[in-house]
């Protein structure tokens, strides 16, 4: 369900009556309809369920179902970098959040932020998720990963039992994970099926893929495919990328291994000296995990798609790719 937010009580809300603090940040909400959003569990706090008179703390999550009314001072659109930065936790999830139900979130991530720590990471997604722990003490788990890079959609299991089923879902790859990527050139073969042996190396520039022999020590079996969606002349493609497997950089390294890297790629993108990069493009990763279609633990299919960054956007239109008529949801 789009337009679900979760915002953190401020230190000096401390004591304040619920109803009080809706009218704070949602002037134009009615108390009838916020009686009806609490007695329906729309509106919680820390995931439990509440009343007018309940007393808010700080550091509190409170859910905000879609109402119709504009909050006071809550940001929206696109996450800018300095979000990423300086944000509250709690406000920058709600800005990513695609779905939301008792079991699952689903967030698009967006570019530049880790999903977990590492070397260098100042912050991550998982560390990020604390401030939606429940009212049990129960913190949303991650059940897999994208590249700092990579955007889009990005699954957490609300309950150690929801975990558990789709870790399971990944690992026996009963998935349909979905990426877009705009790549240099035009693959001779409009789609086609990708299937090499990887192993990770360590360079100067940090850890990195390469295509290794079967049999190699350390080697995985790894498989994508892709078709093209659109292209651009001769000179870039727009590809729909399926990872079968879900080895580390792998549509990165495939695409530079067919002779089409993914346009912005720090590590896999090889190009000549002279070769231009596009005027009004950035140089970014253009990879995004577009949609996914996975079992949800309450049984059933839950699928979601992630719209594209806002520097994907620009490359789309500059390119003239007709996005919409892909969607697979709207």
């Amino acid at each position: 369900m789009a337009g679900i937010e979760h915002r953190q009580v401020d230190q000096d809300e401390a004591g304040m009556r619920l109803d009080r603090w809706f009218k704070v940040h949602y002037p134009g909400l009615g108390f009838g309809q916020l009686q009806k959003l609490l007695r329906s569990g729309q509106v919680r706090i820390d995931g439990g369920r509440a009343k007018t008179d309940t007393r808010v703390q700080p550091g509190q999550t409170v859910r905000i179902p879609p109402m119709g009314v504009d909050a006071k001072d809550v940001k929206s659109g696109p996450i800018a970098s300095r979000d990423l930065k300086h944000s509250p936790d709690a406000e920058l999830l709600s800005r990513m959040l695609l779905h939301e139900d008792d079991k699952v979130f689903v967030l698009n991530k967006p570019p530049g932020i880790a999903v977990q720590g590492g070397s260098g990471v100042t912050r991550h997604i998982d560390q990020m998720l604390e401030a939606w722990t429940s009212q049990k003490g129960e913190k949303p788990r991650l059940v897999h990963r994208l590249d700092r890079d990579t955007s889009g959609v990005l699954v957490v299991a609300r309950t150690r039992g929801a975990a558990q089923k789709l870790t399971a879902a990944f690992r026996e790859r009963d998935t349909k994970k979905t990426y877009w990527a705009i790549v240099k050139g035009v693959p001779r073969k409009r789609e086609d099926r990708i299937s090499t042996w990887l192993v990770k190396e360590q360079t100067p520039e940090g850890d990195r893929m390469r295509i290794a022999k079967h049999g190699e020590e350390g080697a995985d079996h790894a498989v994508s495919y892709y078709r093209v969606i659109e292209q651009a002349g001769q000179n870039f493609a727009w590809l729909e990328m399926e990872p079968y497997t879900g080895r580390t950089h792998q549509l990165r390294v495939h695409a530079a291994h067919i002779g089409h890297p993914i346009l912005g790629d720090p590590k896999y993108f090889d190009a000549d000296i002279n070769w231009p990069f596009p005027g009004g493009v950035q140089n970014r990763l253009h990879l995004h995990a577009r949609h996914i279609d996975i079992p949800h633990p309450s049984g059933g299919r839950l699928r979601v798609s992630a719209p594209l960054p806002p520097h994907m956007v620009q490359t789309w239109n500059l390119f003239g790719f007709d996005r919409n008529a892909q969607d697979e949801d709207d």
